[in-house]
């Protein structure tokens, strides 16, 4: 495997886990929330600040209202937000010009040009499951609540970013659901696929 492979995935289903394993199989460097550390030592920013800007979009006021402003107006300082993004974008960038290796989440599909990219996505039940097979005690309905809500923020922060939807299959390479075959059987697709891939 000469590239990078990014995987774009739905709150609980497995996306995470399937990066790791794959990573494994492959024999190359997995990257999370490593990132994070990263980019923030990269560009000595505080990491506290990259975890609370980590896949989040910017808070944008109505640009219509608004008074006149000085160029030396915070209007046109760079929301941190982006400043985060852009670090990150450098640093997985910079990863993959090391070498192949496997990165999760923050766009890493749209800041890359040579990727694989995947999406990982399941049925909410499955999804529910799982996470409550990790995080057991969380009242099903709850669960469902915070999947919606995480989901709903990675389709945000990633259409800002880049201007393309989330999860829609032509953005991809590879699309598969976890919930029929679990993270294992998506393995075995997902290093079928790359066999084929020049």
């Amino acid at each position: 495997m000469e590239r990078a492979i990014t995987i774009s995935r739905e709150f609980g289903s497995g996306g995470r886990e399937l990066g790791v394993k794959l990573a494994e199989s492959l024999g190359i460097p997995f990257y999370d929330k490593e990132l994070i550390s990263m980019a923030a030592e990269e560009s000595d920013m505080s990491e506290d600040a990259f975890l609370h800007y980590d896949e989040n979009m910017p808070f944008i006021k109505d640009p219509l209202d608004r008074h006149f402003y000085s160029p030396f107006s915070s209007i046109y300082q760079v929301p941190m937000s982006d400043q985060i993004f852009l670090a990150q974008s450098r640093v997985i960038r910079k990863l993959a010009d090391q070498g192949p290796c496997v990165i999760v989440g923050r766009c890493a599909d749209m800041v890359l040009e040579n990727s694989v990219n995947l999406f990982i996505y399941a049925r909410m039940k499955d999804r529910i499951r799982r996470m409550n097979s990790l995080e057991t005690g969380i009242d099903p309905v709850k669960m469902e609540s915070r999947i919606r809500e995480v989901d709903r923020k990675r389709k945000d922060y990633y259409q800002y970013y880049t201007g393309n939807e989330w999860g829609k299959a032509q953005n991809y390479h590879l699309s598969l659901e976890s919930g029929l075959v679990g993270v294992d059987g998506c393995l075995k697709a997902v290093l079928a696929y790359l066999e084929s891939v020049q």
